[in-house]
């Protein structure tokens, strides 16, 4: 009987063991486990129920408005979302999933004059200005949205979104030296992800672009102190080009950069990108760095050939580069008022 007893005792256990985990398997879970599996229609389900129960839970509407939208029912999402801007505690998530459901849509007019209210609330997210800038590229408003990546870079400059456009936008105008800092500086925050292959290309035909043309050096923004001291140190290193830009070529011409900068500019102009070049370039690993931007967009069986030949060189930076974070701080903008 006493062993009767306690095996019921354990099973009760571990009965109300389960229940509790049960419970702590909140609705929003529940919901995004099946979003994660592409079962909408039951997230749909699960997070309609949770409402009922909850009518004024926004969390519960965003994730909602996500599920539909993943669906594909924008017109679903969108009466779900609109409201949620409405609200005096909206937040740059809700905004941003209108914007979602106005471009799926292409209603870009409504698009528009919902990022300036929230850009009105919250002046300096880096996202919100993105996307912006996203909708205004879309109907051809260039300058103005290369005024909006720009802001978004000032105020909030570890948002790489904004470095990414900015970046392209650059590469297609006659101003490269923008174009080289920003999508350096964007593949150092977004090192992994599926754009940081485009961008390493744009970096390369980049150098090339600026080396190439005899007159190009002329037709950057004279009147910027900063590009007028890139182009300086860059133009005393140009020997190192001689032979064609090459990973080779970029990475000494890089260091002999550094060298320069630092002996003459750095003080004017403190930059967080150069300071990671040298520290690098202080541990042995800006050449394999220099490798890791340039050389799959020269030649990848060649990239890959130098890591086959330089295995100790490349771990050692790839195992820094997992391990950190790039950071850059507020006050190292450079390009002048924004106007």
């Amino acid at each position: 009987m006493k062993y009767l007893f306690l095996c019921c005792c354990l099973l009760f256990t571990a009965g109300i063991s389960l229940i509790t985990r049960a419970q702590d398997n909140t609705p929003r879970e529940t919901a995004k486990t099946f979003v994660s599996k592409g079962d909408y229609r039951n997230a749909i389900i699960v997070l309609n129920r949770a409402i009922e129960k909850d009518p004024v839970n926004p969390e519960l509407k965003k994730d909602l408005a996500f599920a539909h939208y993943l669906q594909g029912d924008y017109s679903k999402a969108l009466g779900i979302a609109k409201p949620l801007v409405e609200r005096a505690d909206a937040d740059v998530q809700s905004y941003q999933l209108l914007g979602m459901c106005y471009k799926a849509t292409d209603n870009s007019k409504e698009a528009e004059k919902m990022y300036r209210a929230a850009l009105k609330k919250f002046p300096a997210n880096g996202a919100l200005h993105n996307e912006y800038g996203e909708i205004l590229w879309s109907n051809a408003e260039f300058t103005n949205a290369i005024k909006q990546w720009e802001i978004g870079i000032a105020s909030d400059p570890n948002y790489s979104g904004n470095y990414y456009n900015a970046a392209k936008y650059y590469y297609f105008s006659a101003d490269k030296v923008w174009g080289l800092i920003y999508g350096e500086i964007f593949v150092n925050l977004e090192s992994f992800s599926k754009r940081t292959p485009e961008i390493k290309n744009l970096l390369l035909d980049g150098y090339k672009k600026l080396f190439s043309e005899p007159e190009m050096n002329k037709k950057q923004d004279a009147k910027n102190a900063f590009v007028q001291a890139f182009l300086a140190r860059m133009n005393e290193q140009s020997q190192a080009i001689a032979n064609g830009v090459t990973p080779d070529a970029l990475s000494a011409l890089r260091t002999r950069f550094l060298l320069n900068w630092f002996e003459k500019d750095a003080g004017r102009f403190p930059f967080r990108l150069f300071e990671y070049h040298r520290q690098l370039a202080k541990t042995g690993m800006f050449n394999a760095y220099n490798q890791w931007i340039f050389g799959a967009a020269n030649d990848l069986s060649g990239f890959q050939q130098w890591i086959a030949t330089h295995p100790e060189e490349y771990e050692k930076f790839n195992a820094f580069q997992k391990s950190r974070v790039f950071k850059l701080p507020e006050g190292q903008y450079y390009q002048g008022p924004i106007k």
